[in-house]
């Protein structure tokens, strides 16, 4: 997948919240404040001042006049995978974001996925490779964050972003026609963590290559939580986490028991919680830990950071119940992909790449594809003349 993408640099905490009210209510706090207050507010960087002009993020229907002199409504926030396993809320302004990487957002449609690669940390455990739906900003819980590459180069699922060649290469290899999709797939299952990046091997054994597409593919379904016309991931009956004792107005401390197989938010109750979701990590970090952390750590005073919801919401139950599923299974699966990717055997060379005239991989499979089939709203309501 030689097309990718640096991670997003959103600039400012406040315009990425867990749920919509809470943005509306931030944006309703910035655009009524005025002067000197207006820019406290902002939290101005070198990027991103109120006074910034900018073009508008394709296919985002948002003002594009200088801030200082926005009066206009709250755009209507976008889903962004904030980081591993976390969806929560964004305003796709990009007055607002420091580099929101325009060329992301222009293939970011219903067809598209995304694959991101995970940071490396010597030693810790947790995949290299994750997949989502909606648009990444591609951040790590530890080490250097790695790269977002799109699964396809252009909106509608058109053009693979693949090595030109490889799929026919593969199809003949292992006697069926290989897609991106399945290609994907394997990736999921049989990346491996290294400090120049993410390394996917290529096996040479047709049955070894059918097996971890398999496992790939439940994978992804698992991590696309029914996106894409797949299933919502489900534990067996029994095993399914169900709220036992309600969870308090505003929960300060994350537990888990292991032996009763629960997950405590101060008095409230969450079981049962296999120990496989407490203890999946990712850069060597907790998730469940991390997506607490996220939604209840303090926030400066007076910050635009500080305005949230008064009360722990529905909502987020329902999420953690499904991310604590969600977690369970891909815990679960983690001997069987560490089976696959250290289970070795023979694989497809750098040389054999060559030869069959795939690497090196040329530049223009590097650089993202045009794409000009709608208007992008230039800095002060421009649009631009091809």
């Amino acid at each position: 997948m030689p097309w990718s993408a640096a991670p997003l640099r959103l600039g400012r905490a406040w315009i990425v919240a867990p749920d919509v009210r809470t943005l509306r209510a931030r944006w309703d706090r910035l655009v009524g404040a005025e002067g000197e207050e207006r820019t406290e507010l902002f939290r101005p960087s070198r990027a991103r001042t109120p006074s910034t002009s900018v073009a508008a993020l394709p296919g985002q229907r948002t003002g594009t006049v200088r801030f200082a002199r926005e009066t206009g409504r709250c755009p209507e926030p976008v889903r962004l995978a904030h980081g591993p396993f976390d969806e929560q809320w964004l305003l796709p302004d990009h007055r607002l974001i420091d580099t929101g990487r325009p060329e992301l957002w222009r293939v970011a449609d219903a067809a598209q996925l995304f694959a991101v690669e995970q940071g490396h940390v010597p030693g810790a455990p947790g995949p290299a490779l994750l997949v989502t739906a909606v648009l990444p900003d591609g951040r790590s819980p530890a080490g250097r964050p790695g790269r977002i590459r799109p699964l396809y180069r252009r909106p509608g699922g058109a053009e693979p972003n693949v090595a030109p060649g490889l799929l026919p290469f593969l199809s003949g290899r292992y006697g069926h026609e290989v897609t991106a999709a399945e290609l994907l797939a394997w990736a999921v299952a049989a990346a491996r963590p290294s400090p120049a990046g993410c390394r996917v091997p290529l096996p040479a054994d047709p049955d070894r290559w059918a097996a971890g597409v398999t496992l790939g593919r439940r994978l992804t379904g698992v991590q696309l939580r029914g996106a894409r016309g797949g299933e919502k991931p489900r534990l067996p009956g029994g095993r399914r986490p169900y709220v036992r004792a309600p969870i308090p107005a505003r929960p300060s401390a994350l537990a888990y028991d292991a032996a009763e197989e629960t997950l405590a938010l101060d008095e409230g109750r969450i079981a049962p919680v296999p120990v496989e979701a407490w203890e999946y990590t990712v850069g060597g970090v907790r998730m469940l830990e991390q997506w607490f952390a996220h939604r209840t750590a303090p926030a400066e005073p007076g910050s635009l950071e500080a305005i949230g919801p008064a009360a722990w919401p529905q909502e987020w139950t329902s999420e953690l119940l499904e991310l604590i599923t969600v977690l369970a299974l891909l815990g679960q699966s983690e001997p069987e992909r560490a089976a696959l990717t250290e289970g070795g055997g023979p694989e497809l060379t750098r040389t054999a790449l060559r030869e069959a005239g795939i690497l090196p991989v040329p530049d223009r499979a590097r650089r993202p594809a045009s794409v000009l089939d709608h208007q992008e709203e230039g800095p002060e309501g421009q649009f631009a003349l091809l």
